[in-house]
């Protein structure tokens, strides 16, 4: 079913409207190409209920649905996780936007670090992030997630660590770490609610100077077993554990 993330505004509970305009307009008039009858998703940041709803009427600039219930809801893991990407080759950073939000995701962070092959002055990295940021939205309503990752902005990173600092919990997955029992551990004893920080290293893995920067600001390096993990593939190994951990053993 689709599902698109509106403003709470555009929620008339009392006479039991909705009304779409903009991007999303467009998207379920011209793209989608539904019809007065079908069936739509609605949802607003932060606020544990879907909104099942019909579409009434479409206008040149606007969607009317009516709602037809309201199911109380929360699809978002019990932990905040920000995932700090160190930005990767080509459009790797689309797919850990994509995948990460699909997972759960609560923030992504893009980070520069010292064996980073792709490098974005501060315009291009702008432009970069309001691209991923729709990749977030559009994974979101995809998923039906229950909010949409902030994503950015680019980092340094120094600027990633200090960004961090408050996070309860901080793990970066690192190839010279051993010893999974302590992984799991250390994933099984993080209590609901906490926050949590993941710092992936890019294609060339973390400088050994970085990952003792990283040790000297509390993140403790982990190991994600016996392969060595392409970086986009990292972070969705680290969350594809704690959906197990929170959700999987329920």
């Amino acid at each position: 079913m689709t599902q698109i993330f509106t403003d709470i505004s555009q929620i008339d509970t009392i006479n039991n409207r909705v009304i779409i305009t903009g991007d999303d307009h467009n998207h379920i008039k011209n793209v989608l190409r539904m019809k007065p009858g079908e069936e739509l998703s609605v949802r607003c940041e932060g606020v544990k209920k879907e909104y099942r709803c019909g579409i009434l009427e479409l206008t040149e600039s606007e969607v009317v649905c009516e709602i037809r219930f309201v199911k109380e809801d929360d699809t978002e893991l019990p932990v905040k996780i920000t995932i700090y990407q160190a930005l990767p080759k080509a459009d790797k950073m689309e797919t850990v936007i994509q995948k990460c939000t699909e997972l759960g995701a609560f923030r992504i962070v893009p980070v520069r670090t010292s064996r980073c092959i792709v490098k974005l002055d501060d315009k291009k990295a702008a432009s970069k992030c309001e691209r991923w940021q729709l990749i977030a939205k559009g994974a979101s309503e995809q998923s039906q997630r229950g909010i949409i990752p902030r994503v950015g902005p680019v980092m340094d990173l120094d600027e990633a660590l200090k960004d961090a600092e408050s996070t309860d919990v901080k793990l970066m997955p690192y190839e010279l770490s051993e010893g999974m029992d302590k992984t799991r551990e250390i994933i099984k004893n993080i209590k609901p609610d906490s926050s949590v920080a993941i710092f992936i290293g890019p294609e060339g893995g973390f400088d050994k100077k970085e990952v003792e920067r990283a040790s000297e600001a509390g993140f403790i390096p982990i190991t994600l077993g016996r392969r060595i993990l392409r970086t986009e593939t990292a972070a969705m190994t680290v969350l594809g554990w704690f959906v197990y951990e929170f959700e999987g053993r329920n």
